[in-house]
């Protein structure tokens, strides 16, 4: 009787804990997509002062610099080597090709449409682990997804003229290589801590990094202002580290194609930012696809 109760009583515990975790999981990955809300606008600013080429070179500099730093200051083990390989797609996908293709498009496109390309990446990233890690999520997963990416890329088309630029090549492509990257750091946060994934990462990419700066710096002009050196260092620390350090450990603990759906609500913030900080515009239809959003949110969660 005793090992019975013991035992019943344990599994109201396991399952309050399982909760606790998943809560805080969520709230990790929602963190991740505040900072990264800020990232194009941050962009913008960093465009006043920097090339495209110097601009995305130096952020990640800087951002490895910090990331080697904490690596270094908790003497941290060097990575196994089976886990190299995905360290190089993250840094490829998420340290260096998505920041570029987005810096490059943002020289053309407004905040806003670019706005796009964010609106579209939870399911490319759900689509892309499910190839990945062989997770099959339910059809009411999918046809919740599929609503709320269609909300946004909807609110976003309409908020710049529904109009394709030459741009969208450059966001499309970006779509792509963030969400291998997003899909191999969520898997390998599972077997490491998430900050050393992207830190790790970071560090792996100093060698293109470093001679990419040298040579960008040179060739491109810089005009150093309070915009230009608050935007670099926002998409370097906020964006490229911090941000990402939460959001791999959200994916870890929720599961990355739930943690992914989080990011529907990435446009309208970063909608909003825009706004405040670049004085763009958008209109009342704003209020009407945060609701569809949110609801398309509750639901993949629940699925």
């Amino acid at each position: 009787m005793r090992t019975q109760s013991s035992a019943t009583g344990s599994a109201p515990i396991a399952v309050i804990a399982q909760r606790d975790q998943r809560a805080l999981g969520t709230g990790m990955a929602a963190l991740g997509v505040a900072s990264f809300s800020l990232t194009f606008p941050a962009t913008a600013w960093g465009l006043e002062s920097f090339g495209a080429w110097s601009l995305v070179a130096v952020r990640s500099v800087v951002a490895a610099l910090v990331a080697g730093g904490c690596l270094l200051a908790l003497r941290v083990r060097l990575p196994e080597r089976r886990h190299l390989p995905g360290l190089a797609v993250v840094g490829l996908g998420v340290v260096l090709g998505f920041p570029m293709l987005t810096t490059l498009a943002l020289r053309t496109s407004t905040t806003a449409h670019a706005a796009v390309v964010v609106g579209l990446l939870p399911l490319t990233t759900a689509v892309c682990s499910a190839l990945r890690t062989g997770h099959r999520p339910s059809r009411r997963f999918w046809l919740a997804a599929v609503a709320g990416a269609a909300a946004v890329l909807a609110f976003t088309i309409g908020q710049s003229g529904g109009a394709l630029t030459a741009a969208d090549g450059y966001l499309f492509a970006a779509l792509l290589v963030c969400a291998a990257g997003y899909t191999e750091g969520g898997r390998l946060a599972r077997r490491m801590p998430g900050w050393q994934v992207i830190a790790w990462a970071l560090v792996l990419c100093l060698p293109v990094g470093v001679p990419t700066a040298v040579v960008a710096l040179a060739h491109e002009p810089v005009r150093l202002t309070g915009h230009g050196v608050v935007g670099l260092l926002w998409v370097a620390v906020g964006s490229q580290f911090l941000g990402l350090v939460v959001w791999y450990r959200g994916m870890a603990a929720i599961g990355i194609p739930r943690a992914s759906q989080l990011q529907l609500a990435q446009p309208l913030l970063t909608l909003v930012w825009s706004a405040l900080l670049l004085g763009e515009h958008f209109t009342a239809a704003a209020p009407v696809t945060a609701v569809a959003v949110l609801v398309c949110i509750a639901v993949t969660q629940r699925s």
